[in-house]
């Protein structure tokens, strides 16, 4: 055997030997942290229980942090005050912050409670406050791609996040409570909701397709809405309903065919839940797991392991507020 020879065998299996320990990191379990709802109330009532846990979350040291929206109650205001303390709470995390919104951040800002603003002007400022593009919030900003860039089409949509974790594909979708802004009496609220409905619907295929193009071992979905906040007696997603294109004629399909777990985050409600309450044609589609993260007078989170290994990569428990220090 040559020189030449010898030194090629090394370099493959260099190159092996990389390619083996590459897949074994990617395949070591991780953790990150799901809330939402939170902080609600006045200052005085709501801020101190949700830096306790955020504290107890920092104790984790999660690898990234995800909050589904709503990070003001449906009665306070929609200030702009209110936004830079909230984007204050935001930079306590140690690691990683996505945002996703939530309606109380805009769509209900109409309301004499909330100050009586523009919603869509409420909008706006919204993403000129919270979004960079390219980068998360949080101490340890992680690199996200925004559906702003990656689809010129939908250049305003900044808020729409994805990024990919050791085999797992992210991603965060405008779709908020209070039927998704779905007021056909209001014709400026009708055009927003449908031209983010279709954003919506083009960023969950991107998800999956990104999915299959880097053949991930899992998805994640988070975003704001109970979609079955509007269902009716005989169907989950009705003509009234404001999740119907995005999450029944797309989202779900699409988890239907999928051969790799997904698992949709979301809150709005309130109650801790964590279950498979999503059917297609009246069959159960046990690819597609829900986790509701707590709320409101709940104030905890939700530490999420995953270990790709597994069949079922997602585990759960919830977290409590901090003790004093």
């Amino acid at each position: 055997m040559n020189m030449s020879t010898i030194c090629l065998c090394k370099r493959w299996c260099m190159a092996a030997l990389l390619c083996v320990a590459a897949q074994v990191v990617a395949a070591q379990p991780f953790s990150f942290v799901a809330l939402g709802d939170l902080p609600y109330g006045q200052a005085g009532q709501g801020y101190a229980p949700y830096k306790s846990l955020i504290r107890s979350i920092n104790q984790e040291h999660p690898n990234f942090s995800i909050h589904i929206g709503d990070f003001k109650s449906g009665s306070t205001l929609c200030s702009d005050e209110e936004s830079q303390v909230q984007l204050g709470h935001f930079g306590l995390f140690d690691s990683a912050l996505v945002f996703t919104p939530g309606d109380n951040e805009w769509t209900d800002c109409h309301r004499a409670n909330n100050g009586g603003h523009d919603p869509l002007e409420r909008l706006q400022a919204l993403r000129a406050t919270f979004y960079k593009p390219g980068l998360s919030m949080g101490k340890q900003p992680l690199p996200v791609l925004n559906q702003s860039v990656a689809i010129p089409a939908f250049a305003k949509f900044v808020e729409n996040q994805r990024w990919v974790h050791q085999g797992v594909v992210f991603a965060t979708l405008h779709i908020v409570g209070s039927n998704n802004n779905f007021e056909v009496r209001d014709p400026r609220a009708a055009a927003e909701f449908f031209e983010r409905d279709k954003a919506n619907i083009a960023w969950i295929r991107e998800a999956f397709a990104s999915a299959t193009q880097t053949q991930a071992k899992a998805i994640v979905l988070n975003m704001h809405a109970d979609v079955f906040e509007v269902k009716s007696l005989w169907e989950d997603f009705p003509a009234h309903s404001g999740f119907r294109a995005s999450i029944g004629e797309t989202l779900l399909p699409l988890a239907a065919q999928s051969k790799i777990p997904v698992l949709l985050i979301h809150g709005d409600s309130h109650v801790f839940r964590f279950d498979q309450p999503f059917t297609l044609n009246k069959k159960p589609i046990t690819q597609l797991t829900r986790l509701v993260v707590p709320g409101a007078g709940d104030v905890r989170a939700v530490h999420v392991t995953v270990d790709t290994r597994q069949r079922n990569p997602f585990a759960v428990r919830l977290l409590e507020p901090a003790a004093a220090p």
